[in-house]
């Protein structure tokens, strides 16, 4: 669908030059402007699923779920990338 709009020259002008600057269009940038504002039924029911993939997960850091460090975290992380380079 096409629509038109009315903008003053010199903000058309502006927003062409840092749409360029950007590797993009003004064109571009106004369709995912307006699909983010809109919003996205498929996009929406994935953020809930999610959303509600979270909420049921005993891997979070909340009450009854698991707590770590954040030390804890990195010197796993550490311990194994070493012995990945130990084994090679």
């Amino acid at each position: 669908m096409n629509l038109t709009i009315t903008v003053d020259d010199e903000v058309l002008r502006r927003a062409r030059i840092r749409a360029l600057q950007q590797g993009t269009s003004v064109n571009a940038l106004l369709r995912e402007f307006l699909e983010s504002y809109a919003g996205s039924d498929v996009e929406g029911g994935a953020r809930r699923r999610l959303a509600a993939m979270a909420r049921k997960s005993t891997a979070t850091s909340g009450p009854g779920g698991r707590t770590w460090t954040r030390n804890q975290v990195y010197a796993d992380r550490l311990e194994r990338d070493l012995s990945v380079h130990e084994s090679e």
